[in-house]
Formats: C-alpha cells, sequence, structure tokens
C-alpha cells in the first residue's frame, strides 16, 4: 500500500505538472510555415486544459476509499512525513474521513517538496540570464516569485509552511489525529519546527544533483540541455569546496564529500547532536557530555 500511494502521489504529481504547463504549449501558439499547415483538423480535441486538475482531485477522492478498504484488511497505517514529525493515519472500512484526509495530505506533502525543490533551484539560478531555459521552466510553477531576490526565497519555505501547518493542523486535532493544543502557542510552536523542517526537503534534490553530477564526471552522456544545467547547478552546490584539496589527478572526491557533509548535517538537524549515554556506578542515567537536541526532541517537547 504504500508502494501504491507513492505512485499514485507521482501521477498525481504529473497531473498538476502538465496544468501548469498546459497554457504554455507551444503547439498552442504554432505559427504554420506552409499552406497546408494552415489547414485545421477535421476532428475536434476533447482535451480541455481544466480537464487536469478535475481528474487530480477525482484521484485524491477516488485513492481514500480505496485506502480504507484495502488499508484496513491489509493492517496498513498511512504515514505523514513532514520533516521531523511523522503522523500515523489508521485505514478504518466503516469511515472514509481519515484516508480522505491522508489522500489531499499526502499528495500536499508530495506537491510541497517539489515546488521546494523548485524555489531551490530558482535560488540557485538567481543570477543566471532571462532566456535560460532552467529558469524559463522553473517560472511556470513560480509566476513572479522566480524574479525575487534570493533572500527572500530562502525565506519564503520557513515562512510558507509555518502558516500552512499551523491551518492544516486544525483539521487533524479536530478529528483527534492530532492532540488538541490548549493555547495558540501550543499550536504555533509545531508548525515553527515544520516550518524550519521544510528546509530538509532540498538533501534529496542535492544528493540526486551531486551523485548523478559524479557519474556524469566520468561517463560521457553527450550534450542534452538536462545535462549541461545538471553540471552547472552541482558547481553552484560545491562552490565552497572548490579551495580543498578534493581532486587527484582524474579522481575528484568533491561530489561525495558534499554528499557525506550534507548527509551529517541534516541528520545533526533533525536528531540533534548527542554523545553515548553515561551510567553512574549504581546504573542510573547520567547526563551526556553533549546533548544538542534536533527538531525531532523539540517536537516532542511542544506536543507533551
Amino acid at each position: 500500500m504504500a508502494l501504491l500511494d507513492f505512485i499514485l502521489n507521482l501521477v498525481g504529481l504529473l497531473l498538476w505538472f502538465n496544468w501548469r504547463a498546459a497554457r504554455f504549449d507551444p503547439l498552442s501558439k504554432f505559427t504554420p510555415a506552409t499552406l497546408a499547415g494552415t489547414l485545421r483538423r477535421a476532428e475536434k480535441t476533447s482535451f480541455k486544459r481544466w480537464h487536469l486538475p478535475l481528474a487530480l482531485l477525482g484521484l485524491l477522492l477516488l485513492r481514500a476509499p480505496l485506502y480504507s478498504e484495502f488499508g484496513s484488511a491489509l493492517n496498513w497505517t498511512g504515514k505523514l512525513d513532514i520533516g521531523a514529525i511523522s503522523i500515523p493515519f489508521r485505514s478504518n472500512a466503516t469511515s472514509y474521513l481519515p484516508m480522505l484526509l491522508y489522500s489531499f495530505y499526502s499528495f500536499g506533502v508530495t506537491l510541497a517538496v517539489f515546488l521546494l525543490w523548485v524555489l531551490f533551484l530558482s535560488a540557485l539560478k538567481s543570477d543566471a540570464a532571462e532566456t535560460d531555459s532552467l529558469r524559463q521552466l522553473l517560472r511556470l510553477h513560480l509566476g513572479k516569485l522566480e524574479s525575487w531576490p534570493r533572500l527572500l526565497k530562502l525565506l519564503l519555505p520557513f515562512l510558507c509552511f509555518t502558516l500552512i501547518w499551523a491551518l492544516a493542523s486544525w483539521p487533524l486535532t479536530y478529528w483527534n489525529i492530532l492532540p488538541t493544543p490548549a493555547t495558540m502557542i501550543q499550536r504555533l510552536e509545531p508548525a515553527l519546527l515544520v516550518g524550519v523542517g521544510s528546509y530538509l526537503a532540498w538533501k534529496y534534490l542535492i544528493y540526486a544533483v551531486l551523485g548523478l553530477y559524479c557519474v556524469s564526471s566520468y561517463v560521457y552522456f553527450g550534450k542534452q540541455p538536462f545535462w549541461q544545467h545538471l553540471t552547472i547547478v552541482a558547481r553552484l552546490l560545491l562552490t565552497p569546496l572548490r579551495s580543498l584539496p578534493l581532486r587527484f589527478g582524474k579522481l575528484d572526491l568533491t561530489p561525495l564529500v558534499g554528499i557525506g557533509l550534507v548527509v551529517v548535517f541534516a541528520h545533526c538537524v533533525e536528531h540533534g547532536i548527542k554523545t553515548p549515554q553515561r551510567r553512574n556506578p549504581d546504573g542510573s542515567p547520567k547526563a551526556r557530555l553533549v546533548d544538542v537536541p534536533g527538531l525531532v526532541d523539540l517536537y516532542q517537547r511542544v506536543s507533551k
């Protein structure tokens, strides 16, 4: 069921991507070069741009009863991973509401990760020319935000996802999926942690970019625009490491070191920095030498 949920989220993301890109379809504004090209086809196309969001809505609505029926039979529990927070949604054949919320929230997380990746690439390419093909592709999804200053782009995840989670948590607390906070401050504290944790979504994009860049350094894939843009983005990511002696002949360890640093940094942000647990002579626990809390620890504290 988890694999099915992942696949359906990708299908929904493709529907969203095509809906956003449909209005920029070059064939819709094609200028014929010959007299024959001015002739229209006899049949009329039945496809409309609004069919795509309608299909996406239908997908999110129809998979809820599917999850409820088969999920309860397989004893499956949907998990909504939001940074350092994991929220369980137990399937119930007698009530579709929990899975209906899960269906929309699960796709919402997938879409949010995609938009975070787009925003991150836009921040990296802020100095590129307006005619850059990657910037034009990013503008499909960001609109006017794509031309904003880099600093504002980097602040947007925290501001937006703090507000979004503060609002999205209301249905979850109303239906007892999350505990109801006693005060507004207790509702805002997890939202702030979600806003900070939203930056962790960038690590997967960095892993992919640096990993593919490492492979393309030794395998020639041609001059396709994808590999050209990937090389530019990877070199921008590795700029802080360029001064280090990480190249030995034809062997360049910079991408691997970059991936390792991101892995360590993301782990420390999520789980904190802790030395091994110490014990007193009588076996009772002793304070750690270093105990810097991460997002997981902070969320456990504010959710009590």
